[in-house]
């Protein structure tokens, strides 16, 4: 869960955004967690629910590494386009 009062966003991104970086990280942890109660589970019905929500963890785990891939292309981007001018 969130905590908002320690994660804030320092509007600082360049090569990455510290904020997905942060969702990135416990969006992991959270797949770790589920994961390791899957294991110890037996209930059918449970593993199933759980299975369902580590493929939408991990989803969201794929969509948050394209976003930060994406700034980090769009940065370079612009770093080469203000190195040709400063050049």
């Amino acid at each position: 869960m969130p905590d908002s009062e320690n994660t804030k966003c320092g509007h600082a991104c360049k090569n990455s955004c510290a904020m997905l970086n942060e969702a990135l990280r416990k969006e992991t942890a959270s797949v770790r967690f589920y994961e390791g109660v899957f294991d110890q589970c037996h209930s059918p019905e449970i593993r199933n629910f759980l299975g369902d929500l580590i493929d939408e963890r991990r989803g969201n785990i794929l969509r948050i590494i394209q976003k930060l891939n994406e700034i980090h292309a769009r940065s370079q981007s612009i770093d080469g386009m203000i190195a040709s001018f400063t050049s």
